[in-house]
């Protein structure tokens, strides 16, 4: 429990975050951080206003068993489905955080108080399930500050623009490369654009496009280490920054200005925030507050593992905008390291495929302990 005088004495980097523009969201779930009071507790004293959820995630959350036995003695009863089992252990989750965070939602407009849930990851590269799934997650949980999560594959871009093109808030996750990061921008206008045709009112859409931080550190840092010159470590830790910055630079260029950002925001559109995942230092090299302190920009979204959310609390430096005025180092950067026969295309490529992989196989990780234990019970788990 964090008591009054801690929350004093910690919850001022916090403070200068949010006041700096950005929102801090929790990168966690289980159903004892909400039925212990803890989710509520860091809503009220650790400027957490929002929450994301994936699925190593709820494999981690749910694979412990804790706080789940009596749900799944009742679906053992009832006899569902492996599969129908985890949707409703994990929507049950999503609805009740997304009840904890209501006044928040209410309080900002449903700018925030929001909380993600993801589409099923085998069907990443499948358009029409992928729709059909964020249709029924919405409908399941049943609540108006729940975000659907679709990834950024080739075919989730098609997905997103149907999907907001219903009225249905998305985060778009999994995105590593700028290129693409313009097609989710350009695929979330696309979506507005259905939804102003039908008639829908676009104030009640928000979006967030998830950018991945660390992982892009760890796979060219990685590279650089086995290049092992001084040039190439005076490179470390520096790629995943400044993607980020370039990624925020396009966000001011899509949503700053232009004919069809300005009519979408005269029919009172919502800007698709960065948010910036994957902010927990994968290198315990670097300063566990890196990926927090070095991207403080104003209308972005930092979605931290808990760790990482009480290392900004305890010791985090937040001195303002440090976002906007790199850009030119930020190209430089990338630049050298593309010279030193690092390639950036290859390097995202790889990296989108291995995140949905690893978020299939926590997938069926999660799909084989429950299904364990359904069995445990006596029945037989179809």
């Amino acid at each position: 429990m964090i008591t009054v005088t801690e929350a004093t004495a910690t919850a001022g980097a916090l403070r200068r975050l949010s006041a700096g523009g950005v929102s801090i969201w929790l990168d966690d779930l289980s159903r004892r951080r909400i039925s212990s009071g803890n989710l509520a507790e860091l809503v009220a004293r650790r400027h957490v206003v929002g929450v994301t959820t994936n699925p190593s995630i709820f494999q981690a959350a749910i694979g412990s068993g804790e706080g789940y036995e009596e749900q799944l003695a009742d679906l053992a009863v009832r006899g569902v489905t492996v599969d129908e089992a985890v949707r409703m252990m994990t929507t049950a989750d999503v609805r009740a955080a997304a009840d904890v965070l209501r006044p928040v939602y209410d309080a900002t407009g449903g700018r925030d108080g929001r909380v993600s849930i993801e589409v099923d990851p085998r069907l990443a590269h499948d358009t029409a399930a992928t729709v059909a799934e964020a249709k029924q997650l919405a409908w399941l949980v049943d609540r108006p500050n729940v975000m659907i999560k679709i990834p950024a594959t080739e075919a989730g871009l098609p997905a997103i623009t149907e999907v907001i093109g219903l009225g249905i808030s998305v985060n778009v996750t999994l995105i590593f490369s700028l290129e693409r990061y313009r097609q989710v921008m350009d695929a979330y206008l696309a979506g507005l654009e259905k939804a102003r045709a039908a008639g829908l009112d676009l104030s009640t859409v928000h979006s967030v496009a998830s950018f991945f931080v660390s992982r892009v550190d760890s796979e060219i840092d990685k590279r650089l280490t086995l290049l092992g010159t001084d040039q190439a470590r005076a490179l470390k830790g520096r790629a995943a920054l400044a993607n980020a910055r370039l990624a925020y630079e396009a966000y001011e260029d899509v949503f700053g200005g232009g004919a069809r950002w300005t009519a979408l925001a005269g029919a009172r559109a919502n800007k698709q925030r960065p948010l910036w995942a994957s902010t927990g230092v994968k290198d315990p090299a670097y300063k566990d507050t890196l990926y927090v302190a070095e991207l403080v920009a104003p209308g972005t979204v930092n979605t931290m593992p808990e760790a990482t959310l009480d290392a900004t609390a305890d010791h985090g430096d937040i001195t303002g905008d440090t976002v906007t005025g790199g850009y030119a180092q930020a190209r430089a950067d990338l630049a050298a390291v593309e010279r030193l026969g690092i390639s950036y295309d290859e390097v995202v490529r790889k990296l989108e495929s291995e995140g949905v992989a690893k978020f299939e196989a926590a997938w069926q990780e999660l799909l084989t302990a429950v299904g364990k234990s359904l069995d445990s019970k006596g029945v037989d788990a179809r």
